[in-house]
């Protein structure tokens, strides 16, 4: 985050908000246009009731950390990125037990009232996000020729990070939740469904609005990249059901490189 904020200024973020027609438009495809795709899904196509409701489940969570990178990998727009990272965290904060409960009763016909821990989920938004982010954009501005100089190492090193980070989270938290890929295997067409149908319906929201290819970008890969962790703590923890969590295991380990490669392709082969 403190890298990405090295190639990014204030007025970045300032045009996020003024107007806020991009940042609304990403609010909604991940908070209402995924979910609806997930219950879409679920009601369609024959599967256990548990994992109809971890379907609805992993779509209610709010972007991963990590789009926000990916989106700099892919030149979409970076502050926008991470205003919806932000935002998005904090307000599924409330919106997640609704949508869960609402998926439980019309796939299980019962509800599970549960809460999440908001202030420290908020004062990880801050620490993790927030704050690194702002730093490096404090630093480009005391220190402009420095971050210039930054700027092409950090689009070899910042991949390599992440992607050292993402094996170790497929390595140990597979381990930890005892989930054996190959026995999941059967469900993974589900994730990888809901992750592409997400990116899709995400990124045709934005063309109907006639928004620019790099916020196209931005949007569908924030769709894209869902919170798979958090999902897995609620199933698993919040809820006592790993038969819920099994979608969010598979959707952590296919989303990141299957919402890499789509954004890939539009950011190649799609006109501006």
């Amino acid at each position: 985050m403190l890298g990405m904020g090295l190639n990014l200024t204030y007025s970045d973020f300032k045009q996020v908000f003024k107007p806020p027609k991009a940042l609304i438009i990403g609010l909604l495809a991940q908070m209402v246009l995924l979910p609806a795709i997930a219950f879409l899904i679920a009601g369609l196509l024959s599967m256990p009731p548990e994992i109809k409701a971890g379907l609805v489940l992993i779509a209610a969570c709010p972007g991963g950390a990590s789009s926000n990178l990916v989106n700099h990998l892919l030149r979409g727009n970076v502050a926008l990125s991470i205003s919806l990272t932000a935002l998005n965290s904090m307000l599924t904060l409330f919106t997640i037990p609704f949508v869960v409960n609402l998926g439980m009763y019309a796939f299980l016909g019962q509800e599970r009232n549960f809460e999440l821990p908001v202030l420290e989920t908020m004062r990880s938004i801050f620490f993790l996000i927030v704050l690194p982010a702002f730093a490096g954009v404090y630093l480009r501005g005391k220190f402009n020729r420095l971050a210039h100089q930054l700027e092409q190492p950090l689009r070899f090193i910042l991949p390599a990070v992440l992607f050292t980070a993402f094996l170790g989270v497929l390595i140990f938290d597979r381990q930890e939740n005892g989930t054996s890929l190959s026995s999941l295997v059967h469900r993974l067409p589900l994730a990888i469904l809901l992750n592409i149908l997400g990116m899709a319906a995400g990124y045709l929201l934005c063309l109907s609005a006639k928004l620019k290819k790099p916020v196209r970008i931005t949007i569908a890969v924030e769709v894209g990249l869902q919170n798979s962790s958090l999902a897995i703590f609620i199933a698993t923890t919040l809820l006592n059901s790993s038969q819920m969590a099994v979608i969010a295991v598979l959707y952590g380990i296919t989303s990141f490189f299957i919402t890499i490669f789509v954004g890939w392709l539009i950011y190649r082969f799609v006109e501006k």
